[in-house]
């Protein structure tokens, strides 16, 4: 038994979503005649209320088209020091829009009003970078899982508002936060000008993110995602995927936040393990005690049938997800209370 706790992205499509796959009607997205990637990209305006969608083949791919609609060369954009769009996408802000990152120290990936505030520069001093967009992660990667206080997000909308900035959110696990915290959809859709939800991340499709805003901001998505190199044929059939994910997938998400929240108590209980951050979706982090191997742990994991990931910085991660069973998840229980260093 292989037990695959590196992310929610190694996941197989399902029987039913093999089955929604083979039957899905489609066409050239790129004369826009594939039925099936249209009637995702409706599914998803309609469910957060927003003006436009657009299927990309990638949630990096979204988030860098969203900074380059929101700004121009020379710009910079606020975000979290943890943040994907600065840590986890190879530099893209800088190559693809020519813009700079303000990164701020926040709690496990989050930032606030204040830390925003705080951090535009004065837009009539030409000698520092014109502010012009705040980019949030929700839930965010290397803070955990961790899940915004709804009401902070609000007051960063008012700071967005008083100093005209763009406002986009990297929702690549907000269905996450969704479920976790009882939100709706429409209520993230009502805040944001842009919002990225990625399909592969915990719902199960093989590919797919897509890229939602006001008609304003979005009106040059497709070109971007061109420029980008993101033309696509009869993509149709990932998009079937992605639309029986979003349809199907959301509500068991709550499985998986059970099973992490599961290991948090296991692993806070073991000898070798010095912190577990604190677990509200399905990401666990944690940190062996000092002098201990992480090498030696990762080894130890991976002689047992057990694969994690290691984020640097002394952070081990695990990911619950779809295919994350539930007799995977008591052999995995056994193996962390059994472990020796």
């Amino acid at each position: 038994m292989i037990i695959d706790l590196r992310s929610d992205t190694v996941t197989k499509p399902t029987p039913k979503m093999l089955e929604a796959i083979l039957n899905a009607k489609v066409g050239d997205d790129v004369f826009g005649e594939d039925s099936t990637v249209t009637k995702l990209e409706h599914y998803m305006e309609e469910l957060f209320g927003m003006d436009t969608a657009v299927y990309f083949p990638t949630g990096s791919m979204a988030n860098q088209a969203a900074i380059k609609l929101h700004t121009q060369p020379g710009d910079e954009l606020i975000c979290d020091i943890w943040a994907h769009v600065y840590n986890f996408e190879a530099g893209g802000a800088s190559f693809n829009s020519g813009v700079s990152c303000k990164l701020i120290q926040g709690n496990r990936g989050m930032i606030t009003a204040e830390q925003v505030e705080e951090s535009i520069n004065p837009p009539d001093f030409y000698h520092s970078p014109l502010t012009s967009l705040v980019c949030l992660e929700n839930t965010t990667n290397k803070g955990g899982g961790a899940c915004y206080d709804f009401n902070e997000i609000l007051k960063i909308r008012e700071v967005c508002n008083k100093h005209k900035l763009g406002f986009h959110l990297d929702g690549a696990r907000l269905m996450n936060a969704i479920v976790a915290k009882g939100h709706t959809p429409k209520q993230y859709g009502e805040v944001f000008d842009s919002i990225s939800i990625c399909l592969s991340k915990g719902l199960g499709a093989p590919i797919g993110t897509v890229l939602m805003g006001n008609t304003e901001v979005m009106k040059k998505a497709r070109r971007i995602r061109k420029v980008f190199g993101g033309a696509m044929r009869q993509i149709g059939f990932m998009a079937a995927a992605g639309l029986y994910g979003i349809t199907k997938n959301v509500e068991r998400l709550q499985e998986d936040h059970q099973k992490a929240k599961e290991i948090e108590e296991t692993l806070i209980s073991q000898m070798y393990v010095s912190r577990v951050e604190p677990v509200e979706t399905n990401i666990i982090i944690f940190y062996l005690k000092e002098g201990l191997s992480q090498e030696l742990f990762l080894s130890k994991m991976n002689d047992l049938g057990v694969k994690i990931s290691s984020m640097g910085q002394g952070k081990l991660r695990l990911v619950t997800h779809l295919d994350y069973s539930p007799e995977m998840h008591k052999r995995f229980l056994e193996i962390i209370n059994s472990v020796e260093l």
